[in-house]
């Protein structure tokens, strides 16, 4: 075969290893699968001792993360604490900005040991748009592996990776505002705490959940008394600011439990794994908390101060019943506990 004929498999052959590449990073679940796929791939197919990608931290001024391929032993600079892009050959690539090409690192006054068998390196900034993501770094024994075609190659290889890199961020963005919106979804825009979505969607959980564990699952309902006179006389951002401390008083003495918005001026409290009597206590320690932080009521005609009736409701939940049997037993015991004149706790059995 002649020359060109040579040069023409060589060139087939790198075309043929960036196809791969591309096949290989497609099969990857993760950012860091999909890198580990390409620097495998790029050790499993070319004359390279090492191949990695060492990613920057977000304001570009430190290496935080390497994934590496290579039969040889790797002894970098350690990244657990941060690498700086003022030392190193691939601080060099980032600091310029350009392919940095070293056919002998023995010369290379930048060049890290980190194998004795290496001879060249070539490094490539990693970016995509005006955002460098990082530096993709190829180490070979030979001296003569880089030349025109195969940087080119590599070159190409991390414009991939940075398509990767972008692609991968941009979908834990999607990903966390999605997580944001869902957050916000199942939150009450007034109080802060949980909203009837997610007392819904907890209740049919936690309701399975103590079915299978045979435990109790007991619910307050918490009613602040008389609230549209409150509203009447006092206004309603008063009254607003009387519901959000009720709720930071509920959410205080029921730390760790659900506490959620039920409707209006009501709150519901989950209590899973407690039984009546646990439940009625805690519901006693919310009625007295609240009646103590002495929130104005003028026109109330139960005490001068905003209180509070409560029903609570406990059941041994199993996989034949509906959890909304639980919620109208602590409707029935906070109706309970209006009738009887307020300012009071009601404890039925489910």
């Amino acid at each position: 075969m002649g020359s060109e004929g040579a040069a023409q498999g060589h060139e087939a052959a790198l075309t043929a290893i960036l196809a791969q590449v591309s096949r290989e990073a497609l099969q990857g679940d993760g950012l860091d699968e999909v890198l580990q796929h390409i620097c495998d791939c790029l050790v499993r197919n070319l004359p390279v001792a090492i191949a990695s990608i060492i990613l920057l931290d977000e304001g570009g001024t430190t290496f935080v993360q390497e994934v590496w391929s290579g039969e040889l032993d790797l002894s970098p600079p350690a990244l657990a604490s941060g690498w700086p892009v003022t030392m190193g050959a691939a601080g060099r690539c980032v600091r310029m900005g350009t392919p940095q090409l070293i056919v002998d690192v023995d010369s290379d006054p930048d060049y890290v040991p980190g194998n004795a068998a290496v001879r060249s390196e070539y490094l490539v900034p990693i970016r995509h748009r005006d955002r460098l993501h990082g530096v993709l770094n190829i180490e070979s024994t030979r001296s003569d592996l880089f030349d025109g075609q195969v940087r080119d190659m590599f070159d190409a290889i991390a414009d991939q990776v940075a398509g990767a890199i972008h692609l991968a961020r941009l979908a834990a963005e999607l990903e966390e505002a999605n997580r944001k919106l869902e957050a916000l979804s199942m939150s009450d825009g007034l109080t802060g705490i949980g909203n009837r979505r997610l007392f819904d969607r907890q209740l049919a959980a936690e309701w399975k959940q103590m079915a299978r564990e045979r435990k109790p699952l007991a619910l307050l309902l918490v009613d602040a008394d008389h609230f549209k006179m409150l509203n009447d006389a006092c206004g309603h951002l008063y009254g607003d600011e009387c519901l959000r401390e009720l709720a930071r008083l509920c959410s205080r003495i029921a730390e760790g439990e659900l506490v959620a918005r039920f409707g209006g001026e009501e709150i519901m409290v989950m209590l899973p794994g407690r039984d009546l009597a646990q439940a009625r206590t805690i519901a006693e320690r919310i009625r007295l908390r609240i009646e103590d932080a002495s929130m104005a009521h003028p026109s109330s005609p139960v005490a001068g101060h905003l209180t509070v009736s409560i029903g609570v409701a406990a059941l041994w939940p199993d996989l034949d019943t509906e959890p909304a049997r639980l919620v109208a037993a602590a409707d029935r015991a906070l109706y309970a506990a209006k009738a009887g004149g307020r300012n009071q706790v009601v404890a039925v059995e489910g």
